[in-house]
């Protein structure tokens, strides 16, 4: 086995160091309420990956899983809007958001779409077996379709 040398032991900790910083400078950038959000919609996209993947047959159903899952995207969509969807955070206001301005013109239909997600997920609390699982990510999928569609603007360049 050989030994590295005390140089380039020093050379791979001074580029992971360098990449470690630039990574934490690039997501230090966004702002909280933003960073907060994102980590929301990744939460809901995982719990709806676990929901559809056992759907679609690429995992097996697991009822206990399914019913966490469900648990999980109606406890998400309960979250207080107030901390999160601060308003000044829209797309083009802060560096990172997707939001458009219709979530604070919109208030209403804002909410409306987050009870369609808790609705939609706690059906699927407690699902006993595939076919109702199946059977309920039509409306757990629509929910997302449809708040996305109103109130997500395009990909950042």
């Amino acid at each position: 086995m050989k030994h590295l040398s005390t140089r380039t032991i020093a050379t791979g900790l001074g580029v992971a160091l360098i990449a470690t910083a630039a990574f934490a400078d690039s997501h230090a950038k966004l702002n909280p309420a933003v960073e907060a959000r994102h980590h929301q919609m990744q939460m809901i996209g995982y719990h709806i990956g676990i929901l559809g993947g056992m759907a679609k047959g690429e995992m097996e159903f697991d009822a206990e899983m399914a019913s966490g899952a469900a648990q999980n995207l109606n406890a998400l969509a309960g979250m207080s809007k107030a901390a999160l969807w601060v308003e000044g955070t829209a797309q083009g206001e802060v560096e990172g958001s997707r939001a458009k301005d219709e979530i604070w013109l919109d208030t209403e239909g804002f909410d409306e779409r987050f009870e369609a997600l808790a609705s939609a997920s706690s059906a699927l609390v407690g699902v006993a077996d595939l076919e109702a699982l199946r059977a309920g990510m039509g409306d757990l999928g629509g929910t997302c379709k449809a708040c996305h569609e109103k109130y997500r603007g395009p990909k950042n360049e």
